[in-house]
């Protein structure tokens, strides 16, 4: 759908250009020359952004402002102001404006600033879109390639009631929210749904929680035990780091995928129970088998349906909206306004290799707003050693070299100041022609 613009100024001829320019990028444009007109305007036309100048001859744009926020509070406005306006501009953010432009201007920076501000909005729309989604609920984010065909392929897992499922991938993939979504979406979603980490639990006490126990079965055992399994009945029981059972439970857990009956530990009576198996390993299963160290044939009773979780090095796409989602919970968790990420931040974290995956980045953004809530972050407050570790790519680590630094430089000073070049100038002490050139020389500008 095409965006629309609609640009409030009492300068017709301003007007007519801006619109003229915005049309031949593929805009639809639309023009008032007072406050009331451009709010009756509003209501008519649905526009994507607002343009508003600050000085209007009915009422201010301040006045306009409060009332496009009041009725329309998810649309992006762009303040337009005079140069003795600024403070004026600066104040309107902070009220709920999405940026604001200095008069005179150029084309590309409007044009930037209306592509910012829709790229924010669009972002916002798919964090409410995910908050309640399905698949969002448990934080099961993204909308690259390999996560759209992941939930679809976890949709149709789903809707099998008693398929076995191995997931596979590297810790801090998602896999238990991935188990959480197929159990969701499935026939027993009204079932329990029951999580065991392998690796969390006792060798010696493996076998009772799974399977339970009678009283006095074994030392320490003062009270019967109910297993798991059991109360997994009708629903799914899902085994995280399957690879770390115990050999000797294994063949005991096999028995139970092979008959669904099993026996507690002390109890002479087999028991049954309906339950859908859900495991989950970053180990290489496969491998084990060779060594002895995992059963062949409960590896296969395991592997009916396989699923490969991507690294979140392999869906860059989405680290931004992760790192959105985030700062916004873990802002409301502690009562503080959510960080903002400058472009230079979001490409550095963009081009991180992300060994601890999903879950290293949800710890940053929650440690970022614990010590810097409200402000915007910049590459500078980023760890030492994600600056300079290795990229996804495999490349030279970030800021290895002077022009690596200098370029991040202007990209912060760009950031700060929303794109305006005028501004990020001032804000590095040089001229505009000084910055220009330095964009020019490291490529960064055509």
């Amino acid at each position: 759908m095409t965006a629309s613009v609609l640009l409030i100024d009492d300068e017709e001829a301003l007007v007519r250009s801006i619109s003229f320019a915005l049309k031949g990028e593929g805009y639809r444009a639309f023009g008032a020359h007072s406050g009331a007109e451009g709010l009756k305007m509003l209501g008519q036309n649905q526009p994507s952004v607002v343009l508003l100048d600050l000085r209007l001859p009915d009422m201010s744009g301040m006045e306009v402002l409060e009332s496009i926020r009041a009725d329309h509070p998810d649309l992006p406005v762009i303040m337009i102001s005079a140069h003795g306006d600024t403070r004026a501009a600066v104040k309107a953010v902070k009220l709920g404006a999405a940026d604001y432009l200095t008069k005179p201007f150029e084309l590309d920076e409007l044009f930037h600033v209306i592509a910012a501000a829709l790229d924010r909005k669009r972002m916002d729309d798919e964090i409410a879109f995910h908050r309640h989604d399905a698949l969002g609920k448990d934080g099961w984010i993204g909308t690259s390639p390999a996560m759209l065909r992941l939930a679809e392929t976890l949709g149709q897992i789903a809707r099998s009631t008693s398929s076995r499922v191995l997931l596979l991938g590297e810790s801090g993939t998602g896999k238990t929210m991935a188990a959480r979504a197929i159990h969701r979406q499935s026939p027993r979603a009204e079932g329990p749904f029951i999580e065991v980490n392998c690796a969390s639990l006792p060798e010696q006490l493996i076998e009772a929680e799974l399977f339970g126990a009678e009283k006095g079965a074994y030392t320490g055992a003062h009270q019967k035990r109910v297993g798991l399994v059991s109360l997994a009945h009708h629903g799914t029981l899902f085994l995280d780091e399957i690879g770390e059972l115990p050999l000797a439970v294994q063949a005991k857990f096999l028995h139970f995928l092979e008959g669904g009956q099993f026996r507690p530990i002390g109890s002479n009576n087999a028991q049954s129970a309906d339950v859908r198996i859900v495991a989950a390993t970053n180990r290489n299963l496969a491998e084990d088998v060779r060594q002895g160290l995992f059963r062949e044939d409960l590896f296969y009773r395991l592997n009916v349906i396989q699923v490969a979780l991507p690294p979140l090095r392999e869906r860059a796409e989405d680290v931004p909206l992760l790192a959105r989602l985030f700062a916004e919970r873990y802002a409301q968790e502690e009562n503080a306004p959510p960080i903002r990420l400058s472009e230079a931040t979001e490409r550095c974290l963009g081009q991180y290799s992300w060994p601890g995956n999903v879950r290293e980045l949800r710890n940053l953004i929650e440690r970022l707003t614990i010590l810097r809530g409200g402000a915007l972050i910049t590459p500078d407050d980023l760890p030492a050693d994600m600056l300079s570790a290795p990229s996804a790519s495999g490349r030279a680590p970030i800021g290895h070299s002077l022009a690596d630094t200098e370029r991040a430089l202007l990209e912060d000073a760009l950031a700060e100041a929303g794109g305006h070049k005028s501004r990020a100038a001032e804000i590095l002490g040089i001229s505009r022609h000084a910055l220009k050139r330095r964009l020019q020389r490291l490529g960064m500008e055509g």
